[in-house]
């Protein structure tokens, strides 16, 4: 333990190297796996299924980029002006400069999710191919893992276009080594069927018995829900647009509530990531306050703050200045942090910055948020 408290990220990211599912896919899908390259316009770009994307044409360098400056980020965000590599810090694909960057920053171990990884699935309709890049994705951040398996963490992506392949890939993935699922919230990345479908029963009960955590995070996809409230080319699309992805995140928690998913699964653990926290008790407040006066049916037996209670966490971003409220409101049990590296929006020096707000409270509530709710809500031992 490198300070006074054990510290974990719950939610560290990896930049892929662009060869990861050329190299890790299945033989067949070969010809269709995730690649980077220049497109007809000259442009570096992301291939889906060897189609180019819209959204991040010239702009694969702000998939990373903490390293960068403000001036720098700036330049990210311009088409053709810096390359993926040039926003990958060795710590995004190199665990060894990973357990480096974590010496560094004072924090002990770290979940790892996608980055490449959160940028496809709207674009994928075929649930093999979906299965393939998953499949390919979770081989390899095994083997980036295994360069210390008591520090770097492994969370699985996991398809809904085809839950029963989705629950196999699962149960391999907790095989390997895999702690947690990584699902996107996205409708398009699963059919635009509801989360209680009963085609997702197998893949609900797959978590549960495997014990591994489901987690909503952000996602980058080409129609975002809100993209035509944005004014594009104005300047400020970009800024409402990142706001705006927290929101997908906070529907998948309450779709999956209020539809009785925690009640069907009672042993069945969701975290909510990248979305903030300080919403969380007030959101919480309203679901309990409609469904106590609203009169509605309903399979909950139990109010929504007692589900997730009983079944969630959420992740504080350390910037936000109501992480010790919230904590004190909700209970130290139930709040986790991030740091978001490395990307564009998240910066160095974050573990101080997260002791800072958690100071107002006692050293057993800020020893929980810090790594020990993490270590609890996973399963990770010792």
């Amino acid at each position: 333990m490198r300070g006074e408290y054990l510290t974990v990220d719950a939610d560290g990211h990896v930049l892929e190297p662009v060869d990861v599912w050329e190299r890790y896919i299945d033989p067949k899908f070969r010809d269709r796996a995730l690649r980077v390259g220049m497109d007809s316009d000259g442009f570096e770009n992301l291939f889906i299924d060897n189609k180019p994307t819209r959204m991040l044409k010239g702009r694969l360098g702000a998939l990373g980029g903490i390293e960068a400056s403000g001036e720098e980020k700036l330049a990210f965000q311009i088409p053709g002006r810096r390359t993926y590599q040039d926003g990958a810090p060795a710590g995004g694909y190199d665990p060894k400069a990973r357990l480096q960057v974590l010496d560094a920053e004072g924090i002990d171990k770290v979940l790892l999710y996608p980055t490449i990884g959160i940028a496809w699935e709207g674009g994928v309709k075929d649930p093999a191919l979906a299965l393939a890049y998953c499949r390919a994705y979770n081989r390899w951040i095994v083997d980036f893992c295994r360069a210390d398996t008591q520090r770097l963490y492994p969370i699985a992506h996991i398809t809904l276009l085809d839950p029963e392949a989705g629950a196999e890939e699962m149960q391999r993935a907790r095989r390997d080594g895999c702690v947690g699922v990584y699902l996107s919230p996205d409708l398009a990345a699963r059919g635009g069927r509801s989360l209680d479908d009963r085609a997702f029963d197998r893949l609900w009960a797959a978590a549960q018995d495997l014990s591994m955590p489901v987690a909503f995070h952000v996602v980058a996809r080409e129609d975002l829900t809100f993209s035509s409230w944005a004014r594009r080319g104005t300047g400020s699309d970009g800024l409402f647009m990142f706001a705006f992805l927290a929101v997908e995140v906070m529907a998948a928690f309450t779709q999956m509530m209020v539809t009785g998913l925690f009640e069907r699964y009672p042993r069945l653990r969701c975290a909510v990531l990248e979305a903030g926290s300080n919403w969380i008790t007030a959101w919480l407040d309203r679901l309990d306050h409609k469904l106590q006066r609203g009169g509605f049916p309903t399979a909950l037996r139990m109010l929504p703050s007692e589900y997730f209670r009983r079944q969630c966490v959420i992740s504080a971003d350390p910037d936000e200045t109501l992480t010790a409220p919230v904590v004190e409101h909700l209970g130290a049990d139930y709040v986790i942090w991030a740091s978001d590296y490395p990307h564009l929006d998240a910066s160095f020096g974050v573990v101080n910055e997260i002791r800072e707000r958690l100071a107002p409270l006692p050293p057993d509530a800020q020893r929980k948020v810090l790594g020990e709710n993490v270590m609890r809500f996973y399963q990770l031992g010792g």
